[in-house]
C-alpha cells in the first residue's frame, strides 16, 4: 500500500502548479476613499495647484528686485598719450524698508589719466568706499519693488483661494456622484428582489394551476410580472453603470487615470449624513470667494498707496565716506584723508497728472470691489438660507417616505402569506410587493436628495472637513 505524501510536499505541489489562493472578500468603496482620490488626482485639482506654483514662482522673481547686485569694472589704454589702469568693484544692497539702497566699493588704478579723469586716480593701494541713499519723502514707504513684492505675495494667496475654491466644487460634484452610484446599486437591489419574488412564485402557482387550485390565466399573468420587472432590472443595471462611469472622473489610480468603480465594491447602505458645522458664521468668512474680494481689496489699496506716493516730491538723500590706502600715488596729495560727502536730490513734476489719474483708478477700483463683496455676502446669507430651507424640507420627506416604505413592506409581506394561504388573489399581492419597492425607491431618493443638500451646505460654507479637504 503506497503511503499517503506528507502534508507539506502537497502545499509545495499546489504552490508549484499555482493553485489559486482563497479569494478575498471585496471591500466596499467608501466615500472618504473617493474624496481622498479626487482630492489627490482630479485633473482641476491639479491644475489649480499648478497655478499657485506659478504664482510663487512670480513672488519669487519680484523678490529678486531686493537682491544683492554685484559690479565690477577694468579698463586700460592701449594706445595714447595716457597710460592710466583702472580695476574696480562694487555690492550694492537695496533698503527694503526706507527706499534707497547701501553700497561698498573697492577701486584701484594705475598710470596717468586726463585731467577730467582726475577722479579715476586712487592711492598705491587703492581706494575703499561706503555710502547709502536714502529716500525721504517718495518712495520712504512704498515704491515699486515693495509693491511688486507685496502684490506677488498676495498673487499667491489668491490662487491658493482660487485652488480652494476649485477644490469645493470637484468635492461636492465628488460627493453627490458617489451618492448616486450607492443609491443606484441599493435600487437594483430593489428591482433584484422584486424580481425574485415573482420567479420564485412561478413554482408554486405551476403547481397549483396542475392541482386546478388556479386558473392557468395567472401563469401567463405572472410571467407578465417577470417580464416587467426584469425591464425594471435592466434600466436599473442601466443606471449603475452610468453612475459608474460618471463617478469614474472622481476615482482614480496612482497614474491619475480614471477607475470604473466595480459593483462588487457597492456599498451595503448609504454613507451617514455629515453634520452640519456649528460655527458657520467663521466658515463663511474664510470662504475662497469672500478671501479673493478681501485679497483683490488690499492689492487695490496698494495700488492707491502707490499712487498716492508718485504725488509726493523725490527728496533722497546720500552719504558717502572713501578711504585711499597705501602710498600716495600718481593723483596728488588730494586723495589723502577720509573723505565724507552728504548731500540731497529733489525732483517734483509739476502737472502730476499721471499719478492723479492712479489716485482716481484706485479709488474707483476699491470702490468696485467693496460693491461687489456686499453683494457677495448678501448672496451667501440667502443661499445658506435656502439650503437650511432645502434641509429642512429634505429631512421631512425622507421621515415620511421611510414610514411609508415600513408600512408598504408590512402590507406586502402580510399580503403574500394571505395568497400562500389562498386568501388573496394574485392581482393584489402583486400590487402590494411593488407599491413597497417604490416606496423603498421613493425613500432612497428622499435619502440621495437629503445627502446632496448637505453636500451643498458644506460646499457655501466652505467645511473642509466635510469635503474631505482637512
Amino acid at each position: 500500500m503506497r503511503r499517503n505524501a506528507p502534508v507539506w510536499a502537497v502545499l509545495l505541489l499546489l504552490a508549484v502548479l499555482g493553485a489559486p489562493a482563497a479569494a478575498q472578500p471585496v471591500r466596499p468603496l467608501t466615500l472618504d476613499e473617493v474624496l481622498q482620490s479626487s482630492r489627490r488626482h482630479a485633473p482641476a485639482i491639479l491644475d489649480a495647484v499648478a497655478r499657485v506654483r506659478g504664482a510663487e514662482g512670480r513672488l519669487l522673481s519680484a523678490q529678486g528686485a531686493f537682491d544683492t547686485v554685484i559690479t565690477a569694472e577694468a579698463s586700460t589704454r592701449l594706445s595714447g598719450f595716457y597710460d592710466g589702469k583702472l580695476l574696480g568693484g562694487t555690492i550694492t544692497r537695496p533698503i527694503e524698508n526706507w527706499g534707497g539702497s547701501v553700497y561698498g566699493s573697492y577701486r584701484v588704478s594705475d598710470g596717468r589719466f586726463p585731467v577730467y579723469e582726475d577722479r579715476s586716480f586712487t592711492n598705491v593701494l587703492g581706494e575703499l568706499k561706503v555710502g547709502a541713499v536714502f529716500s525721504l519723502l517718495r518712495d520712504r514707504l512704498i515704491d515699486e519693488r515693495r509693491f511688486g513684492r507685496t502684490n506677488a505675495t498676495i498673487d499667491v494667496e489668491l490662487a491658493r483661494a482660487s485652488q480652494l475654491f476649485t477644490a469645493l466644487g470637484v468635492q461636492q460634484r465628488a460627493i453627490a456622484a458617489y451618492n448616486a452610484w450607492a443609491v443606484a446599486g441599493l435600487r437594483l437591489t430593489i428591482y433584484r428582489d422584486l424580481l425574485a419574488l415573482a420567479e420564485a412564485r412561478r413554482g408554486g402557482l405551476a403547481r397549483q394551476v396542475s392541482a386546478g387550485a388556479r386558473p392557468r390565466i395567472l401563469l401567463t399573468e405572472n410571467e407578465q410580472n417577470i417580464l416587467r420587472r426584469q425591464t425594471l432590472v435592466a434600466r436599473a443595471e442601466q443606471d449603475l453603470a452610468g453612475a459608474a462611469n460618471l463617478l469614474s472622473l472622481f476615482v482614480r489610480d496612482d497614474d491619475g487615470a480614471p477607475q470604473r468603480p466595480d459593483a462588487a465594491r457597492l456599498p451595503v447602505a448609504l454613507p451617514p449624513l455629515a453634520p452640519r458645522p456649528a460655527d458657520l458664521a467663521g466658515l463663511v468668512a474664510r470662504r475662497p470667494d469672500v478671501t479673493t474680494l478681501e485679497l483683490q481689496l488690499r492689492q487695490a489699496s496698494n495700488r492707491f498707496s502707490l499712487a498716492q506716493n508718485a504725488l509726493r516730491p523725490k527728496l533722497d538723500f546720500k552719504a558717502e565716506v572713501s578711504q585711499d590706502v597705501g602710498p600716495v600715488g600718481a593723483g596728488g596729495r588730494s586723495r589723502v584723508g577720509t573723505e565724507t560727502i552728504v548731500g540731497l536730490n529733489f525732483s517734483l513734476p509739476l502737472q502730476r497728472r499721471a499719478a492723479s489719474g492712479q489716485v482716481e483708478q484706485a479709488l474707483s477700483e476699491m470702490e468696485s470691489i467693496k460693491r461687489r463683496r456686499q453683494q457677495l455676502t448678501e448672496q451667501i446669507a440667502v443661499e445658506l438660507e435656502g439650503l437650511a430651507i432645502d434641509l429642512r424640507a429634505t429631512e421631512k420627506l425622507r421621515t415620511l417616505a421611510e414610514e411609508e416604505a415600513a408600512r408598504a413592506g408590512e402590507l406586502a409581506q402580510a399580503e403574500r402569506r394571505r395568497f400562500e394561504l389562498g386568501s388573496s388573489d394574485f392581482f393584489l399581492v402583486n400590487t402590494r410587493e411593488e407599491t413597497a419597492a417604490d416606496a423603498a425607491i421613493r425613500t432612497l431618493d428622499a435619502r440621495y436628495r437629503q445627502l446632496v443638500a448637505h453636500a451643498e451646505l458644506a460646499a457655501a460654507a466652505g467645511d473642509l472637513k466635510a469635503l474631505g479637504l482637512e
